[in-house]
């Protein structure tokens, strides 16, 4: 038996030391590190119950252990008690009421614009899914990507999610949570970037054969090196024109692709968008392109 559990432990040791972090355990943004904190209190309240139920069955296991009696041996008849009755109770209510307190709180705050950032002018980006590629647009900067995503660090960035086909889930897990997007109404999701890095964002809902590798780069960079990004792209990438918009919504894998202009000009989002609060407010796509046609 010594033998087969130092086996187990030196495969368990040798199998993990191969192992890479969890990525929603080493956020690289103030909404993913408040999910994170989330993730560890629950991992350590819970691991703490079950070292407790198991210390406490071991004890009863081995004091009331099966054991030599006398024939006319009887045991004593117990009506109940209240001090473990109300510990059964009263221990699991507590623990779901701070739970339930803690994921409210948390919820209202991912759902908001960082507060490290409420004071900084957000970077709108409209991304759009179809099978199975992701579509990011930049209004703003008037270029599109497909498959990739470029990001300055330290200011917010503010997404509108939508579908040209079933529904998605936008997921960032270095940055924040998922988030559904559909196709007949835009969702907002608030992420920041804290630092430079390479991340990768996917869709989290099962949307077909293709769903495997419906994924995307994130590569997150001071804004310096953004706005030189944006620069050089306006210089070197295609028109995007509403024909080829339409090849690439064709069902199929593409690789990373960069253009000038964005399909919000042709085949703009959905007219209206979910707020956090859950009401339905008017998309501001059509402000964010007659804003950037004024600076042109």
């Amino acid at each position: 038996m010594k033998r087969l559990f130092l086996a187990f432990v030196f495969t368990i040791v040798t199998v993990l030391t191969g192992c890479e972090p969890l990525k929603v355990l080493d956020p690289k943004g103030p909404q993913s590190e408040r999910q994170a904190h989330d993730i560890l209190i629950s991992i350590g309240i819970m691991s703490f119950i079950v070292i407790v139920v198991f210390t406490i069955l071991i004890y009863v296991l081995f004091k009331y252990r099966a054991s030599k009696q006398s024939p006319d041996y009887e045991p004593p008849h117990i009506e109940g008690n209240k001090w473990v009755e109300a510990l059964c109770v009263g221990i699991p209510v507590i623990i779901v009421t701070y739970f339930s307190f803690v994921s409210v709180q948390s919820n209202y705050i991912v759902e908001a614009k960082p507060k490290a950032y409420e004071d900084k002018e957000p970077l709108v980006i409209y991304a759009s899914s179809s099978n199975w590629k992701w579509h990011f647009s930049y209004p703003e900067e008037d270029i599109e990507t497909v498959n990739y995503l470029y990001i300055p660090t330290d200011r917010p960035i503010e997404f509108k999610l939508y579908s040209y086909g079933p529904i998605t889930s936008f997921w960032i897990p270095q940055l924040g949570g998922q988030k559904y997007a559909m196709a007949d109404m835009v969702t907002t999701l608030h992420l920041a970037a804290d630092e430079p890095g390479e991340m990768i964002g996917r869709n989290a809902n099962f949307s077909g054969k293709g769903f495997a590798e419906n994924m995307f780069n994130v590569t997150a960079v001071p804004e310096k090196d953004f706005d030189k990004w944006v620069k050089d792209v306006k210089q070197t990438a295609k028109l995007l024109t509403e024909k080829k918009f339409n090849e690439l919504l064709k069902p199929g894998h593409l690789g990373q692709m960069t253009f000038t202009g964005t399909h919000l000009d042709f085949k703009p989002a959905p007219e209206h968008n979910h707020s956090a609060s859950g009401k339905p407010v008017d998309c501001n796509a059509e402000e964010l392109l007659q804003k950037n046609n004024n600076q042109k």
